[in-house]
């Protein structure tokens, strides 16, 4: 039996929608343009048409993939989740060992986009976060090792605009300390380096002066 595709409401209309854009408008383009190189005379030598029963071939490819994925769906309701566990299709924030907080939403495997936090039930954030309460801690292998994360909060709707963006403001405001710091030991070197070049100046032409002053024997 083969294992159920689990996608959000969101997920399968974008899956839809791309399908439905292949069908209805870029391959009835493409089978245009292919038509009308052909008409042009040496199909072998003719860039257009060669490039054009590449694209189609593509198209198909993946209209092909798409129409396989959408049949085997199961579009799993957000609303129907039970809201005191992680399931899927939740957003979940967790805090890392350092108390640092990052949000993900578990998501079916065609919907996965690391960018936005989006990741899939099956990768290993997703199998450990599964089941989970609040305050519930889990040990996940990361790429870089081990780590501890802590369920913080769990929602069945998406976060408001500043709390998708927590993490992002973190990196920002380190990034941006990190810069300020720099900034500021270069002005320091150079701050001190223009005065220790002010005092050697300053000091040759006191022993100028007292050269020119000393008596001469």
């Amino acid at each position: 039996m083969a294992e159920k595709n689990y996608i959000t409401p969101e997920g399968y209309k974008k899956l839809v929608d791309e399908l439905t854009e292949l069908a209805t408008v870029e391959r009835p383009r493409v089978v245009r343009e292919v038509s009308d190189a052909a008409a042009e005379g040496d199909r072998s030598e003719n860039a257009a048409y060669i490039y054009g029963k590449r694209r189609l071939r593509e198209i198909d490819r993946r209209m092909g993939f798409l129409q396989r994925r959408l049949e085997d769906v199961q579009v799993v309701k957000l609303e129907e989740q039970r809201t005191d566990r992680v399931f899927f299709g939740a957003w979940v924030e967790v805090e890392d060992e350092e108390g640092e907080a990052h949000v993900y939403q578990i998501v079916g495997v065609d919907e996965v986009d690391a960018g936005q936090g989006r990741i899939s039930w099956k990768s290993p954030v997703g199998r450990a976060l599964i089941g989970k309460r609040i305050d519930d801690t889990v040990n996940v292998k990361w790429h870089a090792g081990q780590r501890e994360l802590t369920v913080a909060g769990i929602r069945y709707t998406p976060p408001e605009p500043h709390q998708k963006t927590k993490e992002t403001t973190k990196e920002t405001t380190k990034e941006t300390t990190k810069e300020t710091t720099k900034k500021t030991t270069k002005e320091t070197t150079k701050k001190e380096t223009t005065k220790k070049e002010t005092t050697k100046k300053e000091t040759t032409k006191k022993a100028k002066k007292a050269k020119k002053a000393a008596p001469r024997k």
